[in-house]
């Protein structure tokens, strides 16, 4: 199943809810300190770093970590460099819509602090930062919507690996530029509350928050959509 299928039953008036299953692997690049580490972020794939940055978003459910991304978790834990570790852990995922311009930013951030700070500090033996990268493979699920409230009902039934999928794979993985959901309901007659949820920063929330921040969001416009009839 690709992305242009997707596209395909999105436009035809109804949602059709998918779920991935991700195939992690090791990339063999290794880095001691934060030199080597922002020149392995210049040459790892994408997909590497959108692994590091977003997945912490669908582990963690129930409560935002202290760390969002395991290079901050690395900086801090391994490497001791508290500042620069909350420096990444600060960094807006959520403005970036293309992991080369996320890329750009970090190695920014890196140089910055080697310009100030030559001296390299090394993390002690088997702590090194391993980079991993993933690859995802698109399933169909059981949940399809053919108006506000049966969608409504699937955004409350689906799993969280769905939600995750359409929220922010679509829209930085498969480079849509937008969440699936926006979408779909803008070409449905919502612009307004497909905007609502565009300006979600789901990175502020868990995935059980996003869940009920759309179900919210959705009820006030079959609310609304009542009154005025």
């Amino acid at each position: 199943m690709n992305s242009q299928d997707i596209g395909n039953n999105i436009e035809m008036n109804f949602f059709k809810f998918y779920t991935r299953i991700t195939q992690v692997k090791l990339l063999g690049r290794v880095s001691r300190n934060v030199k080597e580490l922002s020149e392995a972020l210049a040459n790892v794939p994408s997909a590497s770093i959108y692994h590091h940055t977003h997945r912490y978003l669908e582990q963690h459910r129930y409560f935002s970590p202290e760390h969002p991304n395991d290079f901050s978790y690395w900086i801090n834990n391994s490497l001791g460099l508290k500042k620069l570790g909350e420096l990444v852990a600060s960094l807006d995922i959520f403005q970036f819509r293309d992991i080369e311009d996320l890329r750009r930013e970090l190695i920014k951030i890196l140089k910055d602090y080697l310009v100030k700070t030559p001296s390299l500090r090394n993390c002690i033996p088997g702590e090194e930062f391993n980079f991993l990268s993933s690859r995802i493979f698109i399933i169909p699920t059981n949940f399809t919507a053919k108006n506000l409230e049966e969608f409504k009902d699937c955004i409350g039934k689906a799993s969280i690996h769905s939600i995750y999928f359409h929220m922010f794979e679509a829209r930085v993985r498969l480079k849509k530029g937008d969440n699936d959901f926006s979408y779909w309901l803008r070409t449905t007659g919502y612009p307004g509350l497909a905007d609502r949820l565009s300006r979600f920063d789901p990175y502020t929330y868990t995935l059980e928050g996003i869940r009920r921040k759309i179900i919210e969001a959705v009820t006030q416009q079959m609310q609304s959509d009542a009154a005025h009839k």
